[in-house]
């Protein structure tokens, strides 16, 4: 019975965002209402802190609006040099280019929904691969329908190091994970089961079965984005997998590419300003995270606090992503001499901030308030009682968070606790576990209908989302299926 009260404030999420409609605040809002009136009257919130009912409300806010503001850092900045480049013409620019270097209907597949797909996740992420690559897919000659599914498909892989890392970052604010060791742990199971997911991408790109040629080029686009992705998550962590492993992997496999076309036109020095801010981001974390030197100077200073002995949070700012992503955005400004679009693109990138602000602190709010009230304890019981084959649902957990409030990085603020608490009751180990998390979050895009909707608008095709819904169910289970597998063999 405890656990089913626990698992409300959740419930209450899935129906006013399921059901209802309601956006990821209002649903937000609501689970957190019904989590505060259970804190105070089952699970005893008060006894949490030395102080009344009110400080421990105070301290659970604290936290969560620290969190949230850790993560807007990544977003703003990360939001407002894609509105920078999509001014300055940059976006258009790279995706033409790559769509110009094949006329085979399934390279171009790869090249716009795996690779641009993957390089827009990574700088951008929040609905922006989809945006893009839909519509020049239909310019490609793809129905509307098949141009979203591919779309979907595409960038799903990057998803958990999406805006520079932002899902991962985001579940090292709950947990206090060290942050190489999910990166590595989530690239590997991405590294394993992604190729199986291209090659459902390039069969649907086509109207017949794979050639030999088509398998081909589909293991070369994995090798090309996989290898440089793991390398990355181990060299500096989450912020870089899918950026740097797109940008690395695009080069690569554009490289290839023209050995076989070789009357494609490309000329990779007129691109150059238009990835400055992407290579000096890249340059800039490799650089802070190789260099123990640079490392300890920029880590070494910290903004700490704590609030009634209980409730603590911590931000360095010269070390954090965000701070880079900034840099990043500065130096394109003077590459491309263009400095007079920068306000216009923090305007804009703050103008979309709002909701996300408004989402991301209603959940982390629950979030926090459900660990330190030990309603996630009281899950984490429940869920151990599934006994050692937990690993293998483990990433519905995370498809389902996603598919209720849109976000991966929503998904990993609500459930990244209970993995971790299901963990230790399993004796599992809880790296493996968050990263469980985040593989089934990032899949869980595919599915969730904030996407699918936001996708389908973009091409015209509002009123048919249950179609593409349906093209992308089956890939999004046999994904996380296969990523359940490994995880239970790897905890037996």
């Amino acid at each position: 019975m405890s656990a089913l009260l626990a698992a409300t404030p959740l419930l209450v999420i899935l129906l006013g965002m399921g059901l209802l409609r309601r956006s990821a605040v209002v649903a937000g809002l609501m689970g957190l209402l019904v989590a505060a009136g259970l804190a105070v009257t089952v699970f005893r919130l008060d006894n949490v802190a030395a102080g009344s009912e009110l400080t421990a409300g105070l301290g659970v806010l604290a936290e969560a609006a620290h969190s949230t503001a850790t993560i807007l850092w990544i977003i703003l900045p990360a939001l407002a040099i894609y509105e920078f480049q999509r001014r300055a013409g940059a976006i258009e620019r790279i995706r033409d280019t790559l769509a110009a270097l094949a006329d085979e209907q399934r390279i171009q597949a790869i090249l716009i929904a795996w690779f641009f797909g993957l390089f827009m996740e990574g700088a951008a992420g929040f609905g922006t691969p989809v945006a893009l690559a839909a519509p020049l897919l239909v310019g490609l000659g793809y129905t509307p329908l098949k141009a979203v599914t591919l779309a979907l498909l595409g960038h799903a892989a990057g998803v958990s190091f999406g805006a520079v890392g932002t899902p991962v970052l985001a579940q090292l604010e709950v947990t206090g994970l060290a942050a190489t060791d999910i990166a590595v742990r989530v690239a590997m199971l991405q590294a394993i089961t992604g190729p199986v997911l291209l090659l459902l991408m390039v069969r649907l790109a086509g109207s017949g079965p794979l050639s030999r040629s088509d398998i081909g080029w589909a293991g070369l686009a994995a090798l090309c984005f996989f290898v440089p992705s793991i390398s990355l998550a181990f060299l500096a962590g989450p912020e870089l997998p899918t950026l740097g492993g797109a940008l690395i992997g695009t080069v690569a496999f554009v490289t290839m590419l023209r050995r076989r076309f070789p009357s494609s036109e490309l000329n990779l020095r007129e691109l150059v300003p238009d990835l400055a801010p992407y290579l000096v981001i890249l340059l800039l974390v490799l650089a802070t995270r190789l260099i123990s030197p640079l490392q300890d100077a920029l880590s070494g200073f910290a903004l700490s606090w704590t609030f009634a002995e209980t409730f603590t949070g911590s931000f360095q700012p010269l070390y954090h992503p965000g701070t880079m992503l900034f840099l990043g955005l500065l130096v394109g400004a003077l590459a491309t001499r263009r400095g007079e679009l920068v306000a216009g693109a923090v305007g804009a990138a703050l103008g979309r901030l709002v909701s996300v602000a408004l989402a991301l602190l209603v959940m982390l709010a629950l979030s926090r308030l459900m660990v330190h009230s030990g309603m996630i304890g009281t899950l984490a019981i429940a869920a151990a009682g599934i006994g050692p084959v937990w690993p293998l649902l483990a990433p519905l957990i995370g498809v389902l968070g996603t598919f209720i409030t849109g976000s991966a990085t929503a998904s990993n603020i609500l459930f990244s606790e209970l993995q971790l608490s299901t963990a230790s009751r399993l004796s599992l180990a809880p790296e493996t576990m968050a990263a469980a998390q985040s593989f089934g979050a990032a899949i869980g895009n595919v599915v969730a209908p904030h996407n699918i909707i936001a996708g389908s608008a973009t091409v015209g095709l509002v009123g048919r989302e249950g179609d593409v819904l349906r093209m992308t169910a089956r890939p999004c289970a046999v994904y996380a299926g296969l990523g359940g597998v490994l995880l239970l063999v790897a905890t037996l």
